[in-house]
C-alpha cells in the first residue's frame, strides 16, 4: 500500500450512454473541458451516492449546474455518434464506464486521488487486513523511471520460487500492458488477481528484459521481520502499515524487550505507508507524551494524535530511511526525529505528507480522495520535501548484489554499538 488512508472473456456490446463517452474521452484522449466539469461533478456524485446517471438525470441536473450546460451535452452527443461510427473496434461499456470513473479522478490531477472498482476495492481491503492473492513480491514505485520496482519476497509466494525475478528489476508491462506512468496501486491491481490463476509479466533487470509467467496465490502477508543481531542490538523490519501491523509490532517488540534488548533498530526502507491509526498506534509504544502528528483539511479542521508517554523506549534508537520511505513511514520517522529519541540513518526519504481516506460507493466501488496535510509535533509539512536523515548513508548495492551486504545496517549496528559503549 502506497498511502496513509483512515481507512477475457468477449460481453455483448450495450447501447452506449452519454456517461460511457464521457469516459472514453477521459481515458483515450486524456482530458479535455469535459475532464474538468467532471472533476467537480464528482463532488456530487459522491453526496448524493449515485453510480451512473442517465441522460434525462444529466440534463436535469445541467438545469442546476453552473459546470454542465447544454452546450456541453450537444458536444457529449456528437461525441458518442463519432465513436459509434468511427471507433474501429465495439467497445465494451462496462470497461468504457469504469474509465469514466478513472477519468473523473484522474482529473483531479492528485496521484493519490483515483478510483477503485468492486474488483480493485475488494482486494485494497484484503491487504488491508493481511492476507492477499498474489505473486509474493513487495513493490515500489520509482518515480524517477516511472516505472515501479521489485522490493522484496514473501515466503511462499511465486516470485520467490521462481528464481529468476531480482530486486531492484523494474516492472515494465503485465500482460503485454505497458506500465509506465501508472501508479503503484494499478500495477498491482493487474498483477493481483484470484488464487490459482496466473499472470504474465515483463521485467527489466541488468541483463535486460524478460518475460514470466506466475501463479497468483493466497498469501499471508508478515509485515514485520524481528531479528536479535549482537551486543544485545535487536532489529525490527516495518514493511507496511496494515492493520495486522500494530499486533505484529508489539509481539516483536515485547520478545525483545524480553530478551534484555540494549538497542534496537527499526527499519522503515523501502515502506510506503499505510494506515495512519496503525502508525499512531505503534508510535505510542515508544514515544515520550505529545503529539505524534497533527493533520488539517482545507477547511481548517484540525485533528491531533498524542501518546500519553507511558510506554516511552529507554534504549538507544536508531531508524533506518532511505527515498522509499513516505507516508505513515515518514510519520514515525518525523516523530523520532523531533522528540530526538532517536538517530535517522540513511537517505532522505519519499516526502508524502498528505492524507487520504477512503469513501465507499453504494456499488462496492470506491474512491481514495486526498483530504488533508499531515504535520509532524514540531509543525513540519514535508509534502515533497521529505525527511533528512541525522547520518547521510548511501545504500551500496554493488555490495549488496555481490554478497548481500547492506552497508546502511552494518553502520546502524556500528553506531548503537559506540553508543552502548
Amino acid at each position: 500500500m502506497s498511502d496513509i488512508n483512515t481507512n477475457t472473456e468477449n460481453k455483448p456490446v450495450k447501447k452506449k450512454s452519454a456517461w460511457s463517452v464521457i469516459k472514453y474521452i477521459l481515458v483515450f484522449i486524456g482530458g479535455s473541458i469535459v475532464g474538468t466539469v467532471l472533476t467537480v461533478l464528482l463532488v456530487v456524485l459522491i453526496v448524493v451516492g449515485v453510480i451512473g446517471l442517465n441522460g434525462q438525470k444529466l440534463s436535469k441536473l445541467a438545469s442546476t449546474s453552473s459546470f454542465i450546460d447544454e452546450k456541453t451535452l450537444e458536444k457529449i452527443d456528437v461525441l458518442e455518434k463519432y465513436i459509434d461510427t468511427y471507433y474501429y473496434e465495439d467497445v465494451d461499456d462496462e470497461d468504457l464506464e469504469n474509465g469514466l470513473y478513472y477519468g473523473i479522478m484522474s482529473g483531479v490531477g492528485d496521484p493519490y486521488t483515483v478510483y477503485y472498482s468492486p474488483e480493485e476495492f475488494e482486494e485494497m481491503q484484503a491487504s488491508w487486513n493481511g492476507n492477499y492473492e498474489g505473486i509474493g513480491a513487495y513493490l515500489k514505485m520509482n518515480n524517477d523511471v516511472g516505472y515501479p520496482q521489485i522490493e522484496s519476497f514473501i515466503e511462499g509466494g511465486s516470485a520467490k520460487e521462481c528464481g529468476l525475478i531480482a530486486p531492484g528489476d523494474y516492472v515494465v508491462a503485465v500482460e503485454g500492458e505497458e506500465v509506465y506512468g501508472q501508479t503503484l496501486d494499478e500495477v498491482v491491481s493487474k498483477i493481483r488477481g484470484p488464487e490459482g490463476t496466473s499472470v504474465t509479466i515483463t521485467l527489466e533487470g541488468e541483463d535486460g528484459k524478460y518475460d514470466v509467467t506466475l501463479e497468483r496465490r493466497k498469501i499471508d502477508t508478515p509485515t514485520i521481520e524481528v531479528s536479535e543481531k549482537e551486543d544485545g542490538i535487536w532489529y525490527i523490519q516495518i514493511k507496511e502499515f496494515d492493520s495486522v501491523t500494530t499486533d505484529q509490532f508489539r509481539e516483536a517488540y515485547k520478545q525483545a524487550k524480553d530478551a534484555d534488548m540494549k538497542g534496537l533498530i527499526i527499519d522503515l526502507r523501502g515502506n510506503p505507508g499505510g494506515n495512519l491509526d496503525v502508525v499512531v498506534n505503534i508510535c505510542r509504544e515508544i514515544l515520550p507524551k505529545g503529539l505524534i502528528v497533527y493533520t488539517e483539511d482545507k477547511y481548517g479542521q484540525r485533528n491531533e494524535y498524542s501518546c500519553d508517554g507511558d510506554n516511552e523506549i529507554n534504549v538507544p534508537l536508531v531508524v533506518l530511511i532511505d527515498g522509499g520511505s513516505a507516508s505513515a513511514s515518514e510519520i514515525m520517522a518525523g516523530a523520532i526525529k523531533d522528540y530526538g529519541i532517536g538517530t535517522l540513518i540513511g537517505t532522505k526519504t519519499y516526502g508524502k505528507g498528505i492524507v487520504q481516506s477512503i469513501l465507499p460507493l453504494t456499488d462496492g466501488s470506491a474512491v481514495k480522495i486526498t483530504t488533508s496535510k499531515y504535520y509532524t509535533p514540531n509543525g513540519n509539512n514535508i509534502h515533497k520535501i521529505g525527511i533528512e536523515p541525522d547520518e547521510e548513508v548511501k545504500f551500496d548495492s554493488d555490495k549488496y548484489l555481490e554478497d548481500e551486504t547492506d552497508n546502511q545496517l552494518d553502520y546502524a549496528l556500528d553506531y548503537l554499538k559506540d553508543k552502548l559503549n
